[in-house]
Formats: C-alpha cells, sequence, structure tokens
C-alpha cells in the first residue's frame, strides 16, 4: 500500500516538475517518495537537484542524508546532516540521524552526543519517537560495552512503548552480556510474543538457555532458528545454527553418560 501511494506521488511531483522544472519543492518531495521505493540513488539525485535550486532547502539534505544512509555511503550522509544542523541547529531529526550514521561507522561516543541533542530538542508533538531515539542510544551504549546504560536506556524505551519488541530484544541481548541470563530470557521470550518473526531471539534465547543448562529448551529453540534460516534462504547462518546445535547435543550426550556412570556407581 505504501509503495503503491509513493509511486502515485512519483507521478505526481514528476508531472510538477515538468510544468516548473526549477520548482526545488518537488524535487525534494520527489526524493522522499523514491526512498520509500528504495531507490535510493534516483532520490540523492532529486535531492541533488533541488539543493542546486535552492541551497537553503532543509528537507533536501535530510532526504538526501536518508537515502545516502541507506545506501550504505555514513560519511556522506553525515555531511549531509552537517549541513542540516548549520541551517536548523534544533532539528532534532538531523542529531538523531546523525546519531545513527556515527554509529553505523563505529563512532559510538559521537553518537550518544547526537542523541542527547536530540533528546533535548525533540518538540512535544515529535514524542513519539522518544522509544527509537532510546532504543538507538542503547544500542550506541552497547557498542561501548557498557551494559548497564544500555539496559537503562531500552527499558526507558519499553516504559514508553510496551509493544517494542525490538527494545525487548536489544534489552536482552545487554542482559545476556551483563550476565543476567534469566532476565536475557525472559526478554527475547517478551519480543518472540510481539514479533515471532525475529530468529535472532530464538537463537539468543537458545544460547541463554544452553548457558544455564537448560540443554532441551535450548535445542528447541535453535532448531526453530535453523528452520527458519532455512525458509528464508539464510544457507550461512543456517550451517552456523546446526553447528551449534551440535555441539549442544554432544554435550548433552556426554552430560548423560556421565550420569549414567555415576549412578551405577552409587547403586
Amino acid at each position: 500500500m505504501v509503495q503503491g501511494h509513493s509511486a502515485i506521488a512519483v507521478q505526481a511531483f514528476t508531472q510538477a516538475i515538468e510544468r516548473q522544472p526549477h520548482f526545488a519543492a518537488a524535487y525534494s518531495n520527489r526524493c522522499l517518495a523514491y526512498i520509500q521505493l528504495e531507490q535510493y540513488q534516483a532520490a540523492i539525485e532529486d535531492c541533488d537537484r533541488a539543493i542546486q535550486l535552492d541551497p537553503f532547502n532543509p528537507n533536501a539534505y535530510l532526504h538526501r542524508g536518508l537515502a545516502q544512509y541507506r545506501l550504505g555511503n555514513y560519511p556522506a550522509a553525515i555531511a549531509s546532516y552537517n549541513r542540516l544542523i548549520e541551517q536548523k541547529p534544533y532539528d532534532f531529526r538531523a542529531y538523531y540521524n546523525r546519531g545513527i550514521a556515527l554509529c553505523a561507522i563505529g563512532n559510538y561516543s559521537q553518537a550518544i552526543a547526537n542523541y542527547n541533542q536530540a533528546l533535548s530538542q525533540i518538540p512535544t508533538s515529535a514524542r513519539v519517537f522518544l522509544a527509537d531515539i532510546y532504543n538507538d542510544r542503547g544500542l550506541a551504549y552497547f557498542g561501548l560495552h557498557n551494559y548497564k546504560s544500555a539496559i537503562a536506556d531500552f527499558s526507558l524505551a519499553i516504559r514508553l512503548n510496551a509493544n517494542d519488541a525490538r527494545a525487548y530484544y536489544n534489552r536482552g541481548c545487554a542482559c545476556q552480556q551483563h550476565g543476567e541470563k534469566h532476565k536475557a530470557i525472559d526478554d527475547f521470550t517478551q519480543s518472540l510474543r510481539l514479533n515471532p518473526a525475529n530468529v535472532a531471539a530464538y537463537v539468543n534465547r537458545g544460547i541463554a538457555r544452553y548457558q544455564l543448562g537448560y540443554q532441551q529448551a535450548a535445542i528447541a529453540d535453535l532448531q526453530k532458528a535453523s528452520q527458519d534460516y532455512l525458509r528464508q534462504g539464510e544457507t550461512a547462518a543456517c550451517q552456523k545454527i546446526l553447528k551449534l546445535l551440535q555441539e549442544i547435543q554432544r554435550d548433552t550426550d556426554e552430560w548423560q553418560i556421565a550420569s549414567i556412570g555415576k549412578a551405577k556407581a552409587i547403586v
């Protein structure tokens, strides 16, 4: 449905451009429609044209940065957001998006600084985005191995949106790294309740269960993950899970043999 609307929008903005070839806003708006259609290079070309026609067009920098980010050109995206911030230093979107791009290149400390700026400047009308910002700041803390702060941010995201499957999954990963395996399992379970398609949640819950000694439950989770990866055509991921399953099953067999031997000695 969204793609259908976006295709209609592209057609409408194209007609507007044909009537007024120097209509900068039409190019920047068509850029956004191209992004929604995942035609990122076309989106960048439209935003470049919009900026040529009107260098003081904040939306053109915002949309271009998003298209560049989606293409994996993170330095270019950061440069676009820098230009936007020069024009609108109080635009929380620019700081938030720049934070995401900084995270992508591993600059977690600067990303956190940008998320803090976004949080300090977000207007009341946009507070629906707060959970996303806390989620992504939590990921930056996770990247710095500051799991306690990451857990706190993911918890804030959950408090703002109790149905945020991503926040539960992220908090589960942070709890797992922080040594809180039982809490991690609870979060992965809640994430799967909200989003059963998250195969990684099965993988991580399986690993946490194995680490706590729940071999059969771990095997069930990892078998489910391997089947899902296979259905998705993710053969490399499937092979990794199958290898892990073999190791767990071998350890389980060895434990059973040791237990049987010990029981006979007691008898």
